[in-house]
């Protein structure tokens, strides 16, 4: 029965962690790619009010995937406090601090949007409100930058445990906990050299995205292997 339970929740974790990785990608790397212009405030509000369904629809996405984020973690959880109970606790908590941070900058995007539109600063000149819509948008990526160091922190507890259990093969937990450690890495290369470092940086993507792929792919077809 414990071993069916754990099946349960294996397959469980991987449905919503490749529901997560879809509204990822939708919300925060197309929709943005189709509804911004880099260094352009002008382009940017006139292409967000041409798109506004697009656009509400990333902000939709987003906010589904922070939700689901919160049932992977207990997920997780359930499936791994018999491995290491506080490390299962430590992903949970890393996981959850960021919801509030991902909401308000969901926030500043629709706030954005009011702005496009005319609801929200009626009195301002569309020059001034095509800045200030830049200016929302650009405080809103900044926070998903910063964010990116606890979708780095929580894939490293998360590899442990994958290590510690032999749920799932070491290769996926090495990969992971180097994802993370990269996630981290990016974050402080740009806010504190630049980028400087983006010709090692940039080879980093293949840590985070073969481990956090292969687990969501693990999860859905293999399940966990339990001994018994």
């Amino acid at each position: 029965m414990e071993t069916i339970s754990k099946q349960k929740l294996a397959k469980t974790a991987g449905v919503l962690y490749l529901f997560i990785v879809i509204l990822s990608l939708w919300g925060i790397m197309y929709v943005p790619s189709q509804t911004v212009v880099r260094g352009d405030a002008v382009a940017t509000m006139s292409k967000i009010l041409s798109n506004e369904f697009l656009f509400r629809a990333g902000i939709t996405g987003n906010l589904a995937s922070s939700v689901i984020f919160i049932f992977l973690a207990l997920t997780f959880y359930r499936l791994f406090k018999n491995t290491d109970e506080n490390l299962a606790k430590t992903l949970v908590v890393l996981v959850v601090v960021q919801i509030p941070v991902f909401f308000v900058s969901e926030a500043l995007n629709f706030s954005a949007l009011m702005v496009a539109k005319g609801e929200l600063l009626k009195s301002f000149e569309v020059t001034q409100r095509q800045e200030f819509v830049f200016f929302l948008l650009k405080i809103s990526t900044c926070s998903i930058i910063i964010l990116e160091i606890f979708w780095g922190l929580w894939l490293i507890p998360l590899g442990q445990l994958i290590l510690k259990s032999g749920y799932l093969p070491r290769i996926i937990g090495i990969f992971l906990i180097l994802g993370g450690v990269a996630y981290v890495v990016e974050v402080m290369d740009y806010i504190l050299l630049s980028e400087k470092l983006s010709f090692i940086t940039d080879f980093f993507p293949i840590f985070y995205t073969v481990g956090e792929l292969s687990t969501v792919l693990w999860l859905l077809i293999k399940g966990v292997k339990i001994n018994t």
